[in-house]
C-alpha cells in the first residue's frame, strides 16, 4: 500500500517556511496521507510549541513530535572512560588516555537529563560549531529519517516536503526541487523557488500567522539560541528573552565537567588568540563574554552606544513584518 507521507522537518530553527508547505500539502494532497513532524531538539522557545498548537487548531492537524534520546550513548561513554587505559599522546602533545582527576569529573556528570541538546553535549563533551554542526544531524536529520524509514518499512511511499529556500545561503543555492533519496524515498522542496517575504505573503493570504519570535527579532525560531547567532541576534535575546542565555550558561557547567579538557563553551566565537587547549579560549567565548562582545561595535573592543536601546515589547522584524 502506497501513501504520500508530509514530513515537516525542523532544522537549526523553526523555518518561516514551513507553514507554508503544510498549507500547500494540504491542498495538494489527500489529507489522511500528511503526516506533519516536529523534531523537538530541546533548545526551543516556549512561543515554539505555542505556535505548534497554534497550527493544530488553525489548520486542523495533528503535529508528530520527535525526539531524540542519547541514554545510552551517555552510559556507553561511562563505561569507556572508567575503562580507558590508553597509553601516547595526540598530534597536540596531548595524553590520549583520561586522567583519573578528569575520570572522577566526567563520570559525576555523565547522566541524562532528559532534554536532547543538552544529553548530546554531555554525551558528545562539546557543544556543536559551525564546522562540526552535529545538531543538526543528530536532533533533527537522523529523527526525520528515522520516522520516515519506519513508514517505508511499514509498505509507505514516502514523500519528504522540505521547506528549503535557494536563497537562504550558499550551501542551498542548488536545491532541487524534487530528488529521490532512496527506495520509497523523494524529498519534495516546493518553496526552493520562493523568497521569504513571499512564503510571509502566501501564509497572510490564508489567514495564518507568523511566529510571534519573528515579531521580536528573531531571524529563526528554531533553537533560542542558535550556536550560529550574530551579533544582532544575540542582542535581541538578552533584551528580550534573558533567560535563554542564562540557561546556557548553567549548560556550559554540566558539559565542561563531562569534558576530556574540562571546559567547553555554548559559542565559538573565536574571541582568542589562537592556542586550541589554553583556557583562555573558555574564557573568551563564555556566555558572559558573548553577551559583552555583543554589544561591540565592528572589531569586539569598543562598546556600541546604540546596542542598549532595544525596547522589548516594541516590535522587530528583519522581514519587514512590523510595518
Amino acid at each position: 500500500m502506497d501513501s504520500n507521507a508530509y514530513q515537516t522537518r525542523h532544522q537549526c530553527k523553526w523555518r518561516e517556511g514551513q507553514r507554508s508547505y503544510a498549507l500547500l500539502a494540504l491542498e495538494r494532497c489527500r489529507r489522511d496521507s500528511i503526516i506533519p513532524i516536529f523534531c523537538d531538539t530541546g533548545n526551543e522557545h516556549q512561543a515554539v510549541y505555542d505556535y505548534l498548537a497554534y497550527l493544530e487548531l488553525a489548520l486542523d492537524i495533528k503535529i508528530t513530535r520527535l525526539k531524540a534520546d542519547f541514554t545510552e550513548q551517555i552510559a556507553a561513554k561511562r563505561r569507556f572512560i572508567a575503562n580507558d587505559q590508553r597509553i601516547g599522546r595526540d598530534k597536540h602533545g596531548r595524553r590520549i588516555r583520561w586522567s583519573n582527576k578528569a575520570k572522577r569529573r566526567a563520570l559525576g556528570a555523565l547522566y541524562p537529563t532528559g532534554n536532547p541538546f543538552l544529553d548530546l553535549c554531555i554525551w558528545k563533551g562539546r557543544f556543536p560549531s559551525r564546522k562540526a554542526q552535529f545538531c543538526t544531524e543528530e536532533l533533527k536529520r537522523n529523527q526525520a529519517v528515522m520516522f520516515q524509514l519506519d513508514l517505508i518499512d511499514d509498505g509507505h511511499q514516502v514523500i519528504s516536503w522540505q521547506g528549503v529556500r535557494r536563497d537562504e545561503s550558499q550551501n542551498r543555492r542548488n536545491a532541487k526541487k524534487i530528488e529521490r533519496l532512496g527506495p520509497n524515498l523523494y524529498a519534495f522542496r516546493p518553496l526552493v523557488d520562493w523568497t521569504a517575504l513571499k512564503v510571509f505573503d502566501y501564509c497572510a493570504s490564508h489567514r495564518i500567522q507568523p511566529n510571534p519570535l519573528y515579531l521580536q527579532g528573531m531571524n529563526r525560531v528554531g533553537c533560542m539560541p542558535c550556536i550560529n547567532c550574530g551579533k544582532e541576534e544575540i542582542r535581541q535575546i538578552m533584551a528580550r528573552f534573558p533567560e535563554a542565555l542564562t540557561e546556557k550558561d548553567e549548560w556550559e557547567r554540566l558539559v565542561s565537567l563531562a569534558s576530556k579538557r574540562g571546559f567547553s563553551t555554548f559559542f565559538n566565537k573565536e574571541l582568542h588568540a589562537k592556542n586550541y587547549a589554553d583556557r583562555r579560549v573558555h574564557e573568551s567565548n563564555r556566555i558572559e563574554s558573548v553577551i559583552h562582545w555583543a554589544h561591540t561595535s565592528h572589531g569586539g573592543r569598543q562598546l556600541d552606544m546604540l546596542s542598549g536601546l532595544i525596547e522589548p515589547s516594541m516590535c522587530s522584524s528583519s522581514y519587514g513584518l512590523c510595518e
